[in-house]
């Protein structure tokens, strides 16, 4: 860990910022169905910025380095990130550009399905990456996720790694990736199809998700963290695998649970160096942010775990 880490974790997050249109289903309408609604919410999101606004929660000095639209959805993205104490040194506002929206459908079982636009998020460059190279080069850890440009995440993740700085990839949404992109990685922080997609192997219980936490390690990851949802986390590394159940929780609303625990998780590791006591903190955070609703909205301030 770097000099200062103990008072202020430095994590720099390269991802997505959208703006979340959210309504809440009784269930999922059928081709054609129209369903009725309620609770209706306009709210920031994105898993770049929820990952940053976590983290900064949780005690982190955050950068956050993305694209926005020049129109309103953008600058309530960056008001967002601004009110949670994130840097916006490196949001880059594209006139002309229209900033990334989700549309969540949120079920009463509190499970939610999202449609994405990504908007100016495709238009993240590594020129901006580039441009945040001092920013990434003193971080103790730097995070990211794939609603950007596959070729410039693995470009800021090559530029972190050549400058010797801890990285932490979450294949979201999931997709096919070449074992390259694995490789060096400090961390890999995967749900259960993301795991299955990049390994090959089906997860359906702990047990499934060690195999796949195994054969990820294999293709160049120091450490796997599988998140389970309801059924814990899967944590493997050259030491071996460790299954730790999740706390227990009312499930309200699961939007964001992932992202709040991959900011908890920076935020307690980057603090600590110890990687089982922040999957703890980060099972605590996502197991609190799930018992409200919305993304950033439902996650944990330091003082509230």
């Amino acid at each position: 860990m770097k000099a200062g880490a103990v008072l202020a974790p430095r994590i720099v997050v390269v991802g997505s910022a959208n703006i979340d249109l959210m309504l809440l289903v009784p269930r999922w309408p059928r081709p054609g169905e129209t369903v009725n609604g309620r609770d209706f919410a306009v709210a920031p999101g994105g898993k770049g910025a929820n990952q940053a606004v976590a983290a900064a929660r949780l005690g982190g000095s955050v950068t956050f380095v993305g694209c926005v639209g020049d129109d309103t959805f953008g600058a309530q993205c960056v008001s967002a990130l601004h009110d949670n104490h994130v840097d916006t040194s490196h949001v880059h506002v594209l006139r002309g550009a229209a900033t990334g929206v989700a549309m969540v459908l949120c079920d009463e079982a509190g499970e939610n399905s999202i449609a994405l636009a990504p908007g100016a998020n495709h238009l993240l460059s590594r020129v901006h990456v580039d441009a945040a190279a001092d920013a990434i080069e003193q971080a103790d850890l730097m995070v990211c996720q794939l609603e950007s440009p596959l070729d410039v995440i693995l470009h800021a993740l090559s530029l972190a790694q050549r400058k010797n700085v801890a990285t932490l990839l979450n294949p979201a949404p999931a997709r096919p990736l070449a074992d390259d992109a694995l490789k060096g990685l400090r961390f890999l922080v995967a749900n259960a199809t993301e795991a299955e997609l990049m390994s090959g192997i089906e997860v359906v219980c702990p047990a499934s998700a060690a195999l796949a936490a195994r054969a990820l390690l294999n293709k160049g990851v120091a450490t796997v963290l599988l998140t389970l949802g309801a059924a814990g986390t899967v944590v493997a590394d050259a030491d071996g695998i460790t299954h730790l159940p999740a706390p227990p929780a009312k499930a309200i609303d699961t939007t964001g649970a992932g992202d709040t625990f991959i900011g908890a998780f920076s935020s307690a590791w980057s603090r600590s160096g110890s990687t089982m006591e922040a999957v703890r903190y980060a099972q605590i955070a996502a197991a609190f942010s799930v018992e409200g609703r919305g993304a950033q909205a439902s996650m944990p301030w330091s003082s509230q775990l």
